[in-house]
C-alpha cells in the first residue's frame, strides 16, 4: 500500500475542486487504498488558506464547511506528531514543515502543488509528485 503525506495546496484543491484530482486522492485516502499522513501544521495551514476572504467569495463556502472538510480529512489521514526539528531547506519554512512530516512519517510519496516543493523532485528517497502524477502511479501500478 502506498504511503503519502499531502501538503496543505492539496487539501485546498480538494475541498475547492470536488472530484478533482486532489479530491480523488482523499478518496483513496478514504477508502483505505493508500495510508495517508498529515500534521497539525499542515491541516492549521489549509484552514488558514480556506479562510482567505478572496477564496471564500469566489466560491462561496462556509466556515462551517471547511470545518467539516478538515474533520473529514483528519479522520482519514494518520497524524504525525511531534514533528522532528527541521532544517531549513525550502525558501518558504512552511514547506519545511511538510518535509518534516514526510520524514517522520516515512513514506513513499509527498503529493503536492507547491512549485517549491515540486522543483526537489526527491526528498531523502521520497519522490514529490502532483496529485495527477500520483493517480497515474496508482492507474499504473495496481496493488
Amino acid at each position: 500500500m502506498h504511503r503519502i503525506v499531502l501538503d496543505s495546496t492539496v487539501l485546498v484543491s480538494a475541498f475547492l475542486t470536488a472530484n478533482g484530482a486532489a479530491d480523488v486522492v482523499i478518496q483513496r485516502a478514504r477508502d483505505g487504498s493508500v495510508l495517508v499522513y498529515a500534521s497539525d501544521a499542515i491541516l492549521d495551514e489549509t484552514q488558514k488558506v480556506l479562510a482567505y476572504p478572496r477564496l471564500v467569495q469566489q466560491y462561496r463556502y462556509t466556515p462551517q464547511d471547511v470545518q467539516a472538510f478538515c474533520d473529514r480529512v483528519r479522520a482519514a489521514v494518520i497524524l504525525v506528531s511531534p514533528l522532528p526539528p527541521f532544517p531549513t531547506i525550502c525558501r518558504d519554512p512552511d514547506d519545511d514543515m511538510v518535509l518534516a512530516c514526510v520524514r517522520a512519517a516515512a513514506v513513499q510519496y509527498l503529493v503536492t502543488r507547491d512549485k517549491d516543493l515540486l522543483v526537489l523532485q526527491q526528498y531523502e528517497g521520497i519522490t514529490i509528485i502532483t496529485p495527477e502524477a500520483f493517480l497515474a502511479l496508482l492507474r499504473a501500478t495496481p496493488e
